[in-house]
């Protein structure tokens, strides 16, 4: 992610990118990969914006029996 892409955003564009990570509706499986990038480069550049959404990029245990 570019640093002016993710400097560019503000609580507003978070909040609609977390939306979409949470409804997870999309076209293709990259543009729901895309979207999770740019949420781990907010959180990492910006975590301000992103404290509400964390549980978005936690990976959830799985069990393999």
């Amino acid at each position: 992610m570019s640093e002016e892409l993710v400097n560019s955003f503000n609580e507003e564009m978070t909040l609609e990118l977390a939306k979409r990570l949470e409804d997870d509706n999309y076209t293709s499986p990259f543009d729901g990969l895309n979207d999770w990038h740019l949420l781990r480069a907010l959180a990492i550049n910006r975590p301000e914006l992103t404290s509400d959404y964390i549980h978005l990029l936690d990976q959830e245990p799985f069990d393999e029996n």
